[in-house]
């Protein structure tokens, strides 16, 4: 077991933490504290950020994990992995659109997109944990190799 083999509970920890400050974040601006949601929103994009580099880093330079359940349920494993790829790319975007909108002090959009961006983020944090247990509890994954190995 390598210290690398830590950083994908590391990085869900932060998957789930960026849900949760972003659900503290909404109830907080539905309660009229704009102070307090900026910070929490500002420390929920942090965690996704931190989620992101943490990822990235691993993917580079450890690999991603190969599906190591049954044959029977790699294809809608492999299905589910695509649906939350896509959805986190889309809530990347969005949330940086929602958090641009804020600074630039454009409120009204920046309330519209923020409910779909808050959504579309709890779908794919939802998702990205159970991605999580599926590789790394139920079904131990298969070979890593990091991609200057792949390449080298």
């Amino acid at each position: 077991m390598s210290g690398y083999s830590v950083l994908p509970a590391i990085s869900t920890s932060f998957i789930a933490l960026s849900a949760i400050l972003v659900a503290i974040g909404w109830r907080l601006i539905l309660k009229k504290n704009r102070e307090a949601h900026q910070k929490v929103m500002i420390a929920g994009a942090a965690a996704a950020l931190i989620f992101f580099l943490i990822y990235l880093s691993r993917t580079i330079f450890v690999g991603n994990t190969e599906w190591g359940g049954p044959d029977s349920l790699k294809t809608v494993y492999l299905i589910f992995l695509l649906f939350h790829i896509v959805l986190a790319a889309v809530a990347a975007v969005f949330g940086i659109t929602t958090l641009t909108l804020a600074f630039r002090r454009k409120f009204a959009t920046h309330r519209k997109w923020g409910r779909v961006t808050a959504v579309t983020w709890f779908v794919t944090a939802i998702t990205g944990i159970t991605v999580y247990v599926l590789l790394y509890l139920l079904y131990p994954g298969g070979h890593t190799k990091g991609l200057f190995d792949a390449i080298f």
